[in-house]
Formats: C-alpha cells, sequence, structure tokens
C-alpha cells in the first residue's frame, strides 16, 4: 500500500545570480511499512525535502501524497490539523515541553486534537522504549537518550501515516545513537509504521530497507533491501 508519492518536488530560494536550487525534480515513493534513510552533506537538501514532505515548508513546484491526500492542494489551515494528525516529527533538538512529564509529553498531541489517549497504546509504547520507569520523570530529569525516546513516543502516539525524523541522532553518543536508531527499526516493523529518516550517518542507514543519497537538490536511491 503506497503511503508517501514525492512528484517532481523543487525548491528554490532567492532570485537572479543569489538563486539556489535547493531540490531539483525530487520524485519517489513509500510503502505501509518501509523504513528509508536519506543521507547527505551538510547543505546538500536532505533536510529541505523532509521540511517540504512534512509540509513545514512549501515546495516551488511538485506535489507530495500522503495516504491519498495531496498535501499542498489543502487550504493551509486543514494542512496544518491534516499534519498534527498524520505526520510525526522526530527532531535533533527534542522539543520536548518542560512543565509535562514522559507520559504527558508522549500524549500531548492527542490532546491538542481533544482525544483521549488510549491507555493500552500508551503502556506499549512506554515498553517499547523502555520508559515505564520514567514515566512521571520531568526532561530536565532525563538523559539525552532518554528525552529523545520520548520523542519518538510523542511521534508514534497519534498513529500516524509517515514519521519523519531529522538527524534524530544528532545530539546523542555512538550507543544512545544506535539504541534510537533500533526502537525506530522497532517502530516500523512492529506497528507497520512508514519512517523515512535523514541522516549525516552513513553507517546508520545500514539497516533501513532502502537507502537514498541526496547531493546538490538531486534524490538518487542507492539501494534497497533484498
Amino acid at each position: 500500500m503506497e503511503i508517501l508519492k514525492v512528484q517532481n518536488l523543487c525548491k528554490t530560494y532567492g532570485r537572479g545570480e543569489a538563486q539556489v536550487r535547493a531540490l531539483k525534480d525530487v520524485s519517489f515513493s513509500m510503502q505501509k511499512g518501509e523504513f528509508a534513510a536519506v543521507i547527505g552533506e551538510s547543505g546538500s537538501g536532505k533536510s529541505t525535502l523532509l521540511n517540504c514532505i512534512g509540509g513545514l515548508d512549501l515546495p516551488t513546484a511538485g506535489s507530495v501524497w500522503l495516504d491519498g491526500e495531496e498535501l499542498f492542494a489543502m487550504p493551509e489551515k486543514r494542512r496544518t490539523v491534516f499534519r498534527r494528525r498524520n505526520i510525526g516529527f522526530v527532531f535533533q533538538s527534542f522539543h520536548l515541553i518542560e512543565e509535562l512529564n514522559v507520559e504527558q509529553n508522549i500524549v500531548f498531541p492527542l490532546l491538542l486534537d481533544h482525544k483521549k489517549p488510549d491507555r493500552e497504546r500508551v503502556e506499549d509504547i512506554l515498553e517499547v522504549l523502555g520508559l515505564k520507569e520514567r514515566r512521571r520523570h520531568l526532561p530536565g530529569q532525563l538523559s539525552g537518550g532518554q528525552q529523545q525516546r520520548v520523542a519518538i513516543g510523542r511521534a508514534l502516539i497519534t498513529r500516524p501515516a509517515l514519521v519523519l525524523a531529522d538527524e534524530p541522532t544528532g545530539n546523542l553518543d555512538s550507543k544512545n545513537s544506535r539504541d534510537v536508531m533500533d526502537l525506530l527499526l522497532q517502530a516500523s516493523r512492529k506497528y507497520q509504521q512508514t519512517v523515512l529518516m535523514i541522516t549525516h550517518n552513513a553507517n546508520l542507514s545500514a539497516s533501513a530497507d532502502r537507502v537514498f543519497r541526496v547531493a546538490d537538490g538531486v534524490l538518487h536511491e542507492l539501494g534497497r533491501e533484498g
């Protein structure tokens, strides 16, 4: 089942001699449950790609279809609500709410939509992430690796069509980086969750189903598992 379809996506900044083509006719698709990694040097366009796919930035041309809906055909207000309900984000900076504990941070996206959390799913996510014993802790009482686990839980709680992870291990040491990668993979397998992760660390992409490289705004697929 096709979850994500990107067609001829372009993003241009500036004009005239100052013009920069950050994305050049990017096209690809992802199936439900796939885990894909996008690698590339700093400034290659990979973060711009993720921001456009996530509706955080408007492309200059092209389209993004998510679970059968064309993202940029929506009015901005509807797109904002659609993004909140259908896309989970995991950033390099954890963006946790300091006044809320672990469990409250995880369920926060549901509360924004005035939805009652599914207790069984909350418990399952806490178990998968190894956070049951930390559920009442505030972010300031957690290590960097634990905070990133909370951010992953928050991204998963709404059962989104797509999880976008932007350098999720960038602020972590090598052990925590591997742990976070394993958790994202586990989420993909356990929940049939479609995950697109960008990273500058080629080693972390080795476990992905598919690997793409962005160079000078152009996307190339390097390989597909099997």
